[in-house]
């Protein structure tokens, strides 16, 4: 018997190592396949694009806010792996019915590092984990190093339009961005923000905008709506999943960052 704790504190015992994995996360199911587990992974959602092979491969059982129930069962899963941001409460407990569903909770680098960790724990992939923590631990000072002199500038970062969400607070996208040395102006506003455009400059008047690929897709017209309410900000598009993938997507988002700072 195997006795483990995710990160939201549920406690799940397990007869022999879990065989036959659900993933209702993107960044979790492209973490698992680098750990070695792609034929353990037997269910993904529609949006787990990385590695793209695997929607040809793999059963898709809905999205991360709805999923397929009767899909899930009839896989027969011994563990489907959660996160508590991307997947609601009732989704958890509705397939906690069928088997043990672990659920991450990732807001800082630490929290994705753990994830690792545990991930290697739970699928008897513990060198595979470790190879990945090492490297993304590297990267992670070779970054910080990169950009200990950096000045700090003040930034928007939207994810939404109509109505405009920004992110704030107690999120992964807050954490990489204080990491860049991105002041974000809304971080005191809560985690994803309504906001009015209005009061753009009241509020912290940007000098950076970034517009994320997901879950919106931002066009010129909301670049140069968002943009005329600011005083001369830059307006960039960017990669969202470089901002809020965690798991082994951080080692590449290092290097984007960089090629990004030596833009502004």
């Amino acid at each position: 018997m195997f006795n483990f704790v995710d990160q939201i504190g549920v406690e799940h015992t397990f007869k022999t190592t879990p065989k036959r994995i659900i993933s209702l996360v993107p960044s979790q199911t492209e973490l698992l396949y680098d750990l070695g587990l792609e034929e353990e992974i037997v269910g993904i959602t529609k949006f787990c694009v990385h590695p793209k092979h695997l929607k040809a491969t793999k059963q898709i059982v809905g999205g991360t806010k709805q999923v397929k129930f009767d899909k899930i069962k009839a896989l027969q899963p011994d563990i489907i792996i959660a996160n508590k941001e991307e997947n609601t409460k009732e989704i958890v407990e509705e397939l906690s019915k069928i088997c043990p569903v672990w659920v991450t909770n990732i807001v800082t680098i630490d929290d994705n590092l753990q994830m690792i960790a545990d991930f290697g724990k739970l699928f008897n992939k513990r060198t595979e984990a470790q190879k990945w923590k090492d490297k993304i631990s590297f990267a992670y000072h070779d970054f910080q190093q990169f950009i200990k002199d950096k000045p700090f500038q003040k930034v928007a970062y939207f994810i939404w339009a109509n109505p405009y969400m920004v992110a704030g607070k107690n999120t992964f996208i807050n954490e990489i961005l204080t990491l860049n040395r991105f002041q974000n102006i809304y971080e005191e506003k809560g985690r994803y923000p309504e906001i009015e455009l209005e009061k753009i400059r009241q509020e912290g008047d940007p000098e950076i905008v970034f517009l994320s690929s997901e879950p919106f897709p931002f066009k010129d017209e909301h670049a140069f709506e968002i943009g005329r309410n600011t005083h001369h900000a830059k307006t960039i598009f960017v990669d969202g999943e470089m901002f809020s993938w965690y798991g082994s997507r951080l080692l590449k988002a290092f290097d984007y960052f960089k090629q990004l700072h030596q833009k502004l």
